[in-house]
Order: C-alpha cells, then structure tokens, then sequence
C-alpha cells in the first residue's frame, strides 16, 4: 500500500500502569495538553472528564495549517470502561469531517498495558477538504511521543 493509499496510522507501546489508571489520564481531556506530540494542543476551552459516547470536549489548538491559533470540537464516538476511547475532530461548531483518533487499552497484567493510538482518515470523503489538508497531519513520530507523553503522565 502506497503513502497515498494510506488512511490511518497506528502505534502501540507497554506503559507501565494499570489500564485503570491509562484510562483515568486518557479521558480527562486536560491531560490532553501534556499528552499531545503534535504540538497543536494548546489548552482545553470546554471539556469535562468523558464518561460516555455523545460527549464534546473543545480544545483550543495552533497550527500552520488553519493560519495559526483556532479551536476545535471533539465529538466522542467510543467509549468503554478502562479499553477504549475515541472521537472525531471538528472545526469548532460545525459536524466532524471524518477523521477520528482511537485510544484502545489492552492489559498485559496488573500493571502493565498496551496502548493502541490510531488516526483514522477513512471517512473522510469532502474532496475541497482532501485537496486543503494533506493528511496525515500528525505524523507517526509524534503519535510515537503522544504515546510516550502518555507514558509520563501516567507513571509519573
């Protein structure tokens, strides 16, 4: 499959932590900040810990890509107790395009869990937007640092 081809990314890393706690640091999205490889999460705006599917949180985010400092919301679609987590990203106020970040939690014993983060463009179908944005915007090495970052705030 060609870079072209492709329409996600996912990496995984052991962190040494209950999925419980994983879990805990993944779903209050203040945490997201510290989190965050990417460097385009700058603060969270509106967002309370998520405790199910239909949640918003809005965070505010800086990047080349939008011309500089803008805001987004993010629309949960996943969510199971200390195994996964997911939503999909939206310019502030309006529906999410299609793109969607899922954090899954696979115990390896009590204090151990593997972590899978995936970035998901598939279901992006506006063609305007697939010209504006060459996806992925977030690469796999700062997926790589999230999932290190991730490490740090949960151990730590």
């Amino acid at each position: 499959m060609g870079m072209t081809d492709q329409t996600s990314i996912t990496v995984s890393r052991t962190i040494d932590a209950s999925a419980k706690n994983v879990f805990e640091v993944l779903t209050l999205p203040d945490n997201h900040v510290a989190i965050d490889g990417s460097g385009f999460v700058q603060s969270v705006d509106q967002g309370d810990r998520i405790t199910s599917t239909g949640q918003t949180f809005r965070m505010n985010m800086t990047g080349d890509h939008m011309g500089g400092d803008y805001q987004t919301d993010n629309h949960v679609t996943g969510y199971d107790k200390d195994k996964l987590v997911a939503w999909q990203t939206a310019p502030a106020d309006t529906d999410p395009p299609g793109w969607e970040w899922v954090w899954e939690l696979t115990p390896q014993g009590p204090d151990q869990t593997e972590v899978r983060l995936t970035y998901d463009w598939s279901k992006v179908t506006d063609k305007e937007l697939l010209k504006k944005v060459s996806f992925p915007l977030v690469s796999e090495d700062e997926m790589e640092t999230s999932l290190g970052n991730l490490a740090a705030a949960t151990t730590g």
